[in-house]
C-alpha cells in the first residue's frame, strides 16, 4: 500500500535547530540554575532518550513545560535565519507531488514553523502545521490527522528524528521513518525498529509513494 500522506517533525528533521536549541537552553539555564551544555557534549547526548536526557541534565519533570514555552518563544527571534537540513529543499517539491496531503506535526509553535518555511520559500508545499505542547503527546495528534483525512493506518507515514517520534507513531499504529541527521543517533533509532531508517533526504524518494 502506497503512502498517501507524509507528516514531518520539524526540529532536527526539516530544520537544523540543534545549535540554536543549545544556545537557548544555556540562556534559560542562567535563570533556572541549570548547567550549560557545551558543543562537545552534543554527540554524546544523541544517544539518550528524552527521559535519560532530563535526568542527565538534572531537569525536574515539572519544570519542562515552562522551559519549553519560554524556549519556543525565544526561538522565534531567529527562526527565519536558521538553516534547512542540507538536501531537504531539493526533495520537498517532488515528495509533495506524489502525496495527497503533506504536513508537519511538531512540539514547536506553529508560528515558528510557518515563519521558517516562508523564509525558505517552502510554505506552499505544506497543507497543514499541527502542534502539540506535550513532548509525549504526538500519538493522539497522529490518530486525529488519520481520521481527518480518512486514511488507513498504512497510508500515512510520520517522519522524525527522535526516539519519542518513533514511539508515538507505534503507539498510534502508524508507520514511521526515522532520520539519522537529527537529535538522536542512528544506533539508538535503529534499536526502536522504525519501518524506515533514512540517512539522507534523497532516500525519501525511494519510499513507497505513488
Amino acid at each position: 500500500m502506497a503512502y498517501r500522506t507524509l507528516i514531518f517533525d520539524f526540529d532536527g528533521t526539516l530544520a537544523n535547530t540543534l545549535e540554536e536549541s543549545r544556545r537557548i537552553f544555556n540562556e534559560l539555564g542562567k535563570d533556572h540554575g541549570l548547567r550549560e551544555i557545551t558543543p562537545a557534549e552534543l554527540p554524546g547526548l544523541r544517544h539518550l532518550s528524552l527521559k535519560e536526557l532530563l535526568k542527565h541534565l538534572q531537569i525536574p519533570k515539572h519544570r519542562v513545560p515552562s522551559l519549553i514555552a519560554r524556549g519556543t518563544s525565544m526561538m522565534r527571534r531567529n527562526i527565519d535565519k536558521l538553516p534547512l537540513i542540507p538536501g531537504i529543499e531539493s526533495v520537498i517539491p517532488d515528495l509533495r507531488s506524489r502525496c495527497d496531503s503533506f504536513g508537519i506535526l511538531t512540539s514547536n509553535a506553529t508560528t515558528n514553523v510557518d515563519l521558517f518555511l516562508r523564509s525558505h520559500g517552502l510554505r506552499s508545499h505544506f497543507d497543514f502545521i499541527s502542534s502539540t505542547s506535550k513532548l509525549t503527546g504526538k500519538a493522539k495528534h497522529l490518530r486525529a490527522i488519520r481520521k481527518t483525512f480518512s486514511l488507513e493506518s498504512q497510508e500515512m507515514l510520520y517522519i522524525g528524528d527522535e526516539i519519542r517520534d518513533v514511539r508515538a507513531s507505534k503507539k498510534a499504529g502508524i508507520p514511521v521513518a526515522a532520520v539519522t541527521w537529527g537529535f538522536n543517533s542512528p544506533e539508538i533509532l535503529a534499536a526502536e525498529a522504525p519501518e524506515h531508517l533514512i540517512n539522507h533526504p534523497s532516500e525519501f524518494l525511494q519510499l513507497g509513494l505513488r
